[in-house]
């Protein structure tokens, strides 16, 4: 049995006046410890899968199973959800931060300082414990971000463009550490993104959608030779770039 499993999973938007059919009849499954992106052209509904696997919402048909449990309304399942904004407490040391979910979950204090500081140091910034958000730059505060879902030990990441709003040079090193840490605490993560790049360089598969309604078009597998690699070697590859070439031609075509 596969990880997580979306089956015949449908969505529509209502309002007082009309109907939008956001998704039509999505199957997919995806592996433990498995990286995937979704791509497609704007209005595919990418957000809208993800917030549904997030458990935001129930579909409107179909279902979403994580380890054969229904994600929807499920305090049992801890689900991981990184975005565009870090959303960190500017209040709050990020310390605190870091800690507010295992506070949620009632974790001891010094077990959650301990934690908090060996996750800080896993992604790179040792020592910050007392600094507040404020005094980070753009690039640190994501990886505050990341701590803070890594801490409640998700069963699964779900990134949606975490790294579209850092200067170039932050997010190539955001997405090796990610893709480094993902494999280092066998995380299963999703990722939905624009960039043709980022979704090869980090993923072990891509799912392209189809737009208006969102539909599942193509699945594209990365080369072995290629996932073997950081994010940043990949980009200097062969088969990143014959990857990329195909994966273009065929949104070109969607767009069109």
């Amino acid at each position: 049995m596969s990880f997580l499993t979306v089956s015949k999973v449908h969505h529509t938007y209502f309002s007082s006046k009309t109907a939008t059919e956001a998704l039509q009849d999505i199957n997919l499954t995806i592996e433990k410890g498995e990286f995937v992106s979704f791509i497609g052209p704007s209005g595919c509904g990418k957000t809208t899968l993800l917030s549904i696997l997030a458990g935001l919402f129930p579909p409107t048909a179909g279902k979403v199973l994580i380890e054969e449990q229904d994600v929807f309304a499920n305090a049992d399942l801890s689900i991981g959800y990184m975005l565009q904004q870090d959303y960190l407490f500017p209040w709050r040391t990020i310390e605190e931060n870091v800690t507010l979910g295992l506070k949620l979950l009632k974790v001891n204090k010094d077990e959650s300082e301990k934690l908090a500081s060996k996750l800080l140091a896993d992604v790179g910034l040792p020592s910050i414990e007392k600094k507040y958000p404020r005094e980070l730059s753009g690039g640190m505060r994501q990886r505050v971000a990341l701590a803070r879902t890594l801490a409640v030990d998700p069963k699964i990441l779900l990134l949606d463009e975490p790294f579209s709003a850092l200067d170039y040079q932050s997010k190539l090193k955001l997405e090796d550490l990610v893709h480094k840490l993902m494999k280092e605490y066998g995380k299963t993560a999703v990722l939905v993104t624009h960039d043709i790049g980022e979704a090869i360089a980090m993923s072990d598969r891509i799912f392209l959608f189809s737009a208006k309604p969102g539909r599942l078009y193509q699945t594209f597998e990365v080369p072995e030779e290629v996932r073997n690699l950081t994010p940043f070697e990949a980009r200097a590859n062969p088969m990143y770039s014959s990857l990329f070439q195909t994966i273009w031609k065929e949104l070109e075509s969607l767009e069109h």
